[in-house]
């Protein structure tokens, strides 16, 4: 445990490698509601080299930045009776969820909603910025332009969505190029936990790297299998940080860079709700505890990429 009373001073990585570059998960989230404007303004403030938006459809095929599909937790919808008759019950990725769901809202629809901070009694103070609207791609993609923060844009429940009569790979394409963002592979990374859709994006004309995201260890992670995947055309591995905690997580990231593999992991937060026990403080869930600590483990392992909600605590502590 370490001493609750004496403040944490990150400290730069004394590793003969160089510094994973810092993606800001969900814009800023650490400071600012998931995914809203307002989350990656700061990100682009504080240095991210790169931010991340996840993408879900709309009804009238827009892509709209959440994490998830289900919108219940981060917006107002509960209190638009307007909707009342969307809410549903939806197997989405093998779980069973029940609450509103973008695929049923328009785009003109959502826009009526404003965001929620998802986590509020671990992050009270990002309450006070609740009531922004929702953004699109092509909002972000604006916002980045006059900017050098890169893209690494995550595509979700492709499969759920291709049973709701919708291609988002396809969808996200064509987006992508109508922005002129396709021929951009040193500004745009795409990543999913499902490869199929990152193929149909590179059949569409997105020149980016491909990531292919994994959340525990699996047949995907063997040597074996990542050389397949580096033979598919996958470009990256993400993985979730507790597979580079553990024993052999450095090797995992070595035997990914031997087949040509980026790695990037996820994701860094600096409260005792979401460290490894470790590296906890002896206070309550919401209180910082030994993040630096932790995340210089992370780096040491040679990982090319960190997604971090406090873009800021990763650019302080793993940046030479």
């Amino acid at each position: 445990m370490s001493d609750a009373s004496a403040p944490l001073q990150p400290e730069p990585v004394q590793a003969a490698r160089r510094s994973p570059r810092i993606i800001a998960h969900r814009g800023a989230s650490g400071y600012r509601p998931e995914h809203s404007r307002a989350a990656y303004e700061l990100a682009i403030e504080q240095g991210a080299d790169a931010v991340e938006p996840d993408l879900v459809l709309s009804l009238d095929g827009e892509l709209v930045i959440r994490h998830e599909n289900d919108i219940s937790d981060t917006t107002d919808v509960a209190a638009h009776p307007e909707f009342a008759h969307l809410r549903t019950t939806k197997t989405v990725d093998g779980t069973q969820h029940t609450g509103w769901f973008t695929e049923d809202f328009t785009w003109e629809q959502l826009q009526t909603l404003r965001l929620r901070e998802r986590l509020p009694e671990l992050r009270p103070s990002n309450a006070a910025f609740d009531d922004e609207p929702m953004l699109r791609l092509e909002d972000l993609l604006e916002l980045l332009e006059p900017t050098g923060v890169d893209l690494v844009a995550e595509i979700k429940s492709p499969g759920h969505f291709a049973d709701c009569g919708f291609d988002i790979g396809r969808v996200f394409a064509e987006r992508m190029r109508a922005a002129g963002w396709a021929d951009r592979p040193d500004r745009v990374w795409v990543e999913s936990f499902e490869e199929p859709v990152l193929h149909t994006v590179r059949d569409g004309g997105v020149q980016g790297p491909l990531v292919y995201a994994v959340g525990s260890y699996g047949a995907e992670v063997e040597p074996g299998q990542l050389r397949q995947l580096a033979d598919r055309g996958v470009d990256g591995l993400s993985v979730e940080k507790s597979m580079l905690l553990a024993d052999g997580g450095q090797a995992l990231i070595e035997s990914a860079g031997e087949c040509g593999l980026d790695t990037f992991v996820y994701s860094l937060r600096p409260e005792n709700a979401f460290l490894d026990e470790r590296y906890r403080s002896a206070g309550e869930p919401a209180e910082q505890g030994n993040w630096p600590a932790e995340w210089r483990v992370l780096a040491a392992t040679g990982v090319g990429w960190v997604f971090a909600d406090h873009p800021d605590f990763a650019v302080s502590a793993l940046r030479d």
